[in-house]
C-alpha cells in the first residue's frame, strides 16, 4: 500500500531541508535522530498532565486542554526559527511512533505552505533500525585491535594512526569515558545515554569503509555506564591484535597527565577511590585516600597501577594474546607515537625507534 505524501519512512531523511523533533524536552535529551532539532508540541510538565487527565477524565478532557497547549507551542516554534524559511522549505517532523504530536506540527506546517512531512514510526523506528545497524554493520568491518595496559598510550596512538590517514573508531571518545573506575571526563561531563551512544556509534560505524582496516582500542563490554552492542565485542575479541609494550616510567608520565583534573578537587578524589572498596585491602585503600587529600599524584598513581590496573589487566588478557603482535615503544612523546603509526600502517612489527 502506497505512503501518503506527507508520511515517508527513514529511507527519505536525505530529502528534507531540516529534522524536527516534536517530542518532550526530555526524550529530546535522552536521544534524537542526528541534526534533529528540538520542538516540543508539549514540554515534559505539559505531557505529564496530558497523561493524567486522559487515564482520570478521559481522551476529550486530555485533548482539550493539550490542544490549546500544542497549538501556542508551535506557534512559538513557527516565530521564533520559522519565519525566514522559504516557500520550497521541506521540514520532516517526528514523534515517539509518528502519532498526534508530529501529525498535529505537520498539520499547521502544511497549512502555511511548507511541504512538511511526516516520519513513519516515529523515533521508535528509527530506533529499531539503530539496533539493526548495530547487528549487521560490525561484522562487516576488518578491525585492528590496539591492546595494553593502563598508560601505554592506546588513545594516542589512535589518534596518532588517524592524522596519519587510517580509519580509527573512538569507542571512549564517544562514551566520553576512559573506561576505568577514574575515567570519567573531565569537569563533570555527563556521558551519554546508551540510547545515545548507540545513535553516534552507528553514525560512525556508518562512515568506515569495509574494505579498509579500522583501528580501535581493546574495550571491555562496558565503557563507564553505557554497554557495546554484543556485535561489535565479538568482532573485537576475534579481530588481530596489536600489544603495547611501554615503559613504566613513560606510562606513569601519560597517566598523570590524563588524570590531572582530578587533584583539583582532592576530596572527591578520594571519594571515588571509595569504588575500589572489597577489591582492595582496606589499608591499602586507606594509604590511597590519604595520597589523594594530600595531592600526592604520583605516588597514588604508580601504586594504583601497580597494585590495581596492572593485576587486572594481566587477569583479562585473552588465552591466544601470546599470539598478538608486539610493539614495543621506547616512549609516547608525539614524535615515536607517529613513527608507530607509520610502521603499523606500512605492516611493521617489533619496536619503534630500534
Amino acid at each position: 500500500m502506497a505512503t501518503k505524501p506527507d508520511i515517508v519512512t527513514l529511507e527519505a531523511l536525505d530529502a528534507f531541508d531540516a529534522l524536527i523533533d516534536a517530542r518532550s524536552p526530555s526524550e529530546y535529551a535522552e536521544d534524537h535522530l542526528p541534526g534533529a532539532v528540538s520542538c516540543p508540541v508539549l514540554d515534559d510538565d505539559q505531557r505529564r498532565l496530558v497523561g493524567t487527565l486522559y487515564k482520570q477524565r478521559g481522551p476529550f478532557e486530555a485533548r482539550r486542554i493539550g490542544g490549546v497547549w500544542v497549538a501556542r507551542n508551535i506557534a512559538r516554534h513557527v516565530e521564533a526559527w520559522m519565519q525566514d524559511k522559504p516557500a520550497h522549505w521541506r521540514p520532516l517532523v517526528y514523534c515517539w511512533r509518528g502519532g498526534q504530536r508530529s501529525g498535529s506540527f505537520v498539520l499547521w506546517l502544511r497549512q502555511i505552505g511548507w511541504a512538511a512531512a511526516q516520519l513513519q514510526g516515529g523515533y521508535k523506528a528509527y530506533r529499531r533500525w539503530v539496533v539493526q545497524q548495530l547487528a549487521e554493520l560490525p561484522p562487516r568491518l576488518a578491525w585492528r585491535v590496539l591492546a595494553g595496559p593502563t598508560g601505554s598510550g592506546k588513545t594516542r596512538l589512535l589518534h596518532a594512526l588517524a592524522a596519519a590517514g587510517a580509519q580509527v573508531l573512538d569507542l571512549e571518545g564517544l562514551a566520553r569515558h576512559r573506561g576505568s573506575i577514574l575515567g570519567a571526563w573531565p569537569d563533570g561531563q555527563p556521558q551519554p545515554s546508551q540510547k545515545a551512544f548507540d545513535t553516534a556509534l552507528v553514525a560512525a560505524l556508518r562512515r568506515l569503509d569495509p574494505a579498509r582496516p579500522v583501528w580501535v582500542e581493546a574495550e571491555s563490554r562496558k565503557i563507564g555506564l553505557v554497554q557495546l552492542p554484543e556485535a561489535l565485542h565479538q568482532a573485537l575479541q576475534q579481530a588481530p591484535r596489536v600489544q603495547l609494550q611501554v615503559p613504566f616510567e613513560a606510562r606513569l608520565a601519560l597517566v598523570l597527565q590524563d588524570y590531572a583534573w582530578l587533584g583539583r578537587d582532592p576530596q572527591a578524589l578520594a571519594r571515588r577511590l571509595q569504588a575500589l572498596r572489597g577489591l582492595q585491602p582496606g589499608e591499602v585503600l586507606q594509604r590511597w585516600q590519604v595520597w589523594a587529600r594530600q595531592g600526592r599524584l604520583p605516588e597514588l598513581f604508580a601504586d594504583l597501577m601497580t597494585r590495581h590496573y596492572d593485576p587486572l589487566y594481566q587477569r583479562h588478557l585473552r588465552a591466544d594474546d601470546a599470539r598478538a603482535t608486539m610493539l614495543v615503544l621506547p616512549g609516547l612523546d608525539e614524535a615515536t607515537l607517529a613513527q608507530a603509526a607509520a610502521q603499523l600502517l606500512a605492516g611493521g612489527l617489533a619496536r619503534v625507534g630500534s
